[in-house]
């Protein structure tokens, strides 16, 4: 079922549950972020609305539900975005409010900054900036340490369900962006031929 534009000059009213799942069909990784409450409990949530921002400087972004509690501690807290590799379902769950039958495995070299074990890769980020997102803040945070394991394939959430990442399809990624300041397209260009 798809929502028909309003006619022009009205904003559409747009079923919640409709958007939702029209969010769903992009399919996402899986992060647990983690920081220490004022009291040095390491607190979590599971977060799979994640991205990259820019690489220099390093920066990162989660979007967190305005009103948990951890949206509350990123302010002034460092933390860590988790990147979830496919056997952490469980902690996953545990921190998306489903408790775990066992103890969550902590990386026991982390200082400082939570960070979970078994992670696919690990950003470890300092406050840099929030912003209002509705319903959501938009967190922004400095990565200042990092890790990446690429034997650990990562965990998938897409339609509403945790999946493990598939087959390659055709094609190959590029290296770079055809109009990348990196790629040369534009440095020292002063004119531009036509194709």
């Amino acid at each position: 079922m798809s929502q028909q534009p309003a006619p022009t000059g009205q904003l559409p009213d747009i079923d919640p549950r409709q958007l939702r799942n029209a969010f769903g069909k992009f399919a996402t990784g899986v992060t647990v972020v983690t920081c220490r409450t004022p009291d040095g409990v390491p607190h979590g949530a599971t977060v799979n609305a994640f991205t990259a921002v820019s690489l220099d400087p390093p920066l990162a972004q989660v979007t967190l539900i305005r009103g948990n509690k951890i949206s509350g501690l990123l302010e002034d807290s460092p933390f860590a975005i988790n990147i979830m590799s496919s056997g952490q379902l469980d902690t996953c769950l545990n921190f998306a409010g489903k408790p775990m039958k066992g103890e969550v495995a902590w990386r026991p070299d982390a200082e400082g900054i939570p960070v979970l074990e078994g992670n696919s890769a690990t950003l470890e980020c300092e406050p840099w900036a929030i912003y209002d997102g509705g319903d959501h803040l938009i967190v922004i945070g400095r990565v200042i340490a990092l890790r990446s394991d690429d034997e650990l394939e990562p965990l998938c959430f897409f339609s509403g369900k945790f999946r493990e990442i598939g087959e390659h399809v055709g094609g190959a990624p590029w290296a770079l962006c055809g109009d990348s300041m990196a790629s040369g397209w534009f440095e020292g260009s002063t004119d531009f031929n036509a194709f």
